[in-house]
């Protein structure tokens, strides 16, 4: 599991000099004052044995270790693509994802129903989660996303700076997988920070919360969906997930009410939201009045509010960002079959279909700024591709997607 992530394969952001990069060869320069790579991975040795890692294990691992220089580009190069919450919104929680996720609910019902018994979470977080991560898992089969967890995290380690501690931590973590015989390798594939597995569990996280749901003796969150579905739960569940309550509702606020100072006094209970003269959206009363709520109003009086409860900030641990926690919420009501947002969020342009987005990837694709796959899901590639794309022909940042859209069809 990642921390402060903003999207599956996107939320460790770390920053690497630029001098890391080989620029003429596309190689990886060895750090200051390092020796070889099969140098450096004699010299890490001592550090795994004491860890407890077995000889064998570590040999396989990383007895062939060459940085990977497509790691460090991503890297050095994870400037944050500066969007709005609701264009976030709508390129995460989008009706291909709402339909794909309905479908697999029922497909797997049976599972998600187990899974919820035992550790109380809603499955259609679960599910919401595993789309957010993973699109369902078809990132796994993306080539040109699915790294080596081993091969990243020593890249990141053997570089050293500001991310080797980080890349040591998670590399032992990821070695004690394989010496217990979770996993292969080869088999052991993740975003290019380390991030694993249908719903992006870090080693580190793995170790502490994966769980082996369908009892074959491996916790598998690679190629076992139930491995991998119920170790989310069960993340979710020790973060403290209130069984049965939901992560919030969308609210109307009153005419004048001062959101700023409503803020700043934190949580209160539903009730005294309610006599506060804040209602919910959809015109129900709220359920529990007892229930602590905290307002969140990410547009201000331009867009809707929210009341979000203790789940909002569960799903928080799991990436520590509130844009991410209010995707997956309403992805999940979306999942159940709720409605969409009542409120209008202050666009300066409508929002692109999903037809549009794929369009965008495809004629970026062409003028060489992508090469992800065409699938109107404008994750970190996409992102990256389109503020290059902004740069190149001195756009400004605040240019929307139909601008950016209508100039790549004119030829710009």
């Amino acid at each position: 599991m990642r921390r402060s992530l903003g999207n599956a394969w996107k939320s460790l952001r770390f920053v690497v000099a630029a001098a890391l990069i080989g620029a003429a060869a596309g190689l990886a320069v060895a750090p200051a004052g390092a020796a070889t790579p099969a140098q450096w991975v004699k010299g890490f040795w001592p550090t795994a044995k004491a860890a407890g890692i077995s000889r064998k294990t570590y040999d396989a691992a990383l007895g062939k270790f060459t940085p990977d220089p497509a790691v460090l580009e991503k890297a050095s190069n994870q400037a944050e693509f500066k969007s709005k919450i609701w264009e976030y919104l709508n390129n995460t929680v989008t009706e291909k994802r709402i339909k794909e996720g309905q479908e697999l609910i029922d497909h797997h019902g049976a599972l998600l129903r187990r899974i919820e018994a035992r550790y109380g979470v809603d499955r259609h977080i679960v599910v919401a989660i595993w789309g957010m991560e993973s699109s369902y898992g078809a990132i796994l089969e993306n080539p040109t996303v699915v790294k080596g967890t081993i091969r990243s995290l020593a890249t990141l380690a053997y570089q050293g700076g500001s991310r080797a501690k980080y890349g040591r931590q998670q590399l032992i973590a990821a070695l004690k997988i394989l010496d217990r015989g979770d996993i292969s390798v080869s088999g052991m594939t993740g975003s290019w920070a380390g991030a694993m597995g249908h719903t992006q569990f870090i080693p580190t996280t793995y170790a502490a919360y994966a769980v082996d749901f369908d009892g074959d003796g491996r916790r598998n969150i690679w190629t076992s969906l139930e491995d991998a579905l119920a170790s989310t739960a069960n993340y979710l569940d020790k973060m403290g997930w209130d069984n049965g309550k939901t992560w919030g509702y969308e609210v109307v606020l009153p005419k004048g009410f001062n959101i700023r100072n409503a803020e700043k006094k934190g949580a209160r209970t539903l009730a005294q939201w309610r006599k506060a003269g804040i209602v919910r959206a959809n015109g129900k009363g709220f359920p529990r009045g007892t229930d602590k709520a905290t307002l969140f109003a990410p547009a201000g009086a331009k867009g809707p509010g929210f009341l979000v409860l203790k789940n909002f900030g569960v799903i928080k641990r799991y990436n520590n960002a509130n844009a991410y926690a209010l995707a997956v919420g309403h992805l999940a009501d979306r999942l159940a079959g709720y409605d969409a947002f009542h409120g209008k969020w202050p666009w300066k342009e409508e929002p692109l279909t999903d037809g549009q987005k794929a369009k965008l990837q495809e004629l970026l694709t062409v003028r060489g700024y992508y090469s992800g796959e065409i699938d109107g899901n404008l994750g970190s590639g996409s992102r990256a591709a389109i503020q290059a794309y902004q740069e190149a022909i001195g756009l400004s940042d605040d240019a929307g997607l139909q601008k950016i859209l209508q100039l790549l069809e004119a030829g710009r």
